[in-house]
């Protein structure tokens, strides 16, 4: 589905992503894991047409991504749920929902897509008409995600969906991660949080300072004694 080769990336001369190679495949969860400053974030912003490479390849359903510009990646069944949430904060959760399916033309389409939203988020709907700045950080989380949604993605891109939320609103965005992925959307899937990622991942890449450095099954990962002792926590 998604193969990336040789990719270099970065926002000076000097590059944060060097020489990347990995891949999702259909139907997947994939988890990248690194610390603050791996370049994951960079990694998204590159995959979602936000930043350009400068080399590289990023093909997508046979389809050449460097240089297409974002809408167009969005047009081809990409969606990014940001860090940050980056909703937009004096717009209704319904507007926010809306703008999410810019490039849908059929109205059943985004009735299709709000419908399945509500459903998975039953808090949006009750919160369908206040600002998105009034929203809790977890409702915020839910309203980016649900957003992304509303383009009907093939791949969903989650950039850090953990950050800043409870344990318990954690494990509940990581159901919904899995319900998304059950529904037939691939997932990649960025985070600090190594435990939460790798329970819903079947692959997984551990990057440092731009490289991919471990690469296998989740389960692998998981008892990988770096894995373990640098991001679970664990001696």
């Amino acid at each position: 589905m998604l193969e990336i080769r040789g990719l270099v990336a970065g926002y000076t001369e000097r590059p944060v992503l060097k020489s990347l190679d990995f891949h999702v495949g259909d139907g997947e969860v994939v988890a990248v894991l690194g610390a603050n400053g791996a370049g994951k974030s960079t990694l998204l912003r590159t995959l979602s047409g936000l930043l350009r490479a400068k080399k590289g390849s990023i093909q997508w359903d046979g389809r050449e991504l460097v240089r297409m510009p974002p809408h167009q990646i969005v047009a081809s069944g990409i969606s990014m749920v940001p860090e940050g949430r980056q909703v937009f904060s004096r717009l209704t959760t319904m507007e926010n929902l809306r703008l999410g399916a810019y490039l849908v033309e059929d109205k059943d389409q985004i009735k299709e897509g709000l419908e399945r939203v509500f459903e998975l988020f039953p808090r949006l709907k009750e919160r369908i008409s206040q600002s998105a700045g009034s929203l809790s950080g977890g409702e915020q989380q839910m309203l980016a995600m649900g957003r992304a949604l509303m383009s009907r993605p093939k791949l969903l891109l989650l950039d850090e969906p953990s950050m800043g939320l409870a344990p318990l609103l954690v494990a509940h965005i990581y159901h919904i991660v899995s319900t998304i992925n059950q529904q037939g959307t691939a997932v990649l899937l960025v985070e600090q949080n190594a435990h939460m990622a790798l329970s819903v991942a079947q692959h997984a890449y551990v990057m440092e300072t731009g490289t991919i450095v471990l690469d296998g099954t989740a389960a692998e990962l998981q008892r990988d004694d770096r894995v373990r002792k640098a991001y679970l926590g664990e001696s």
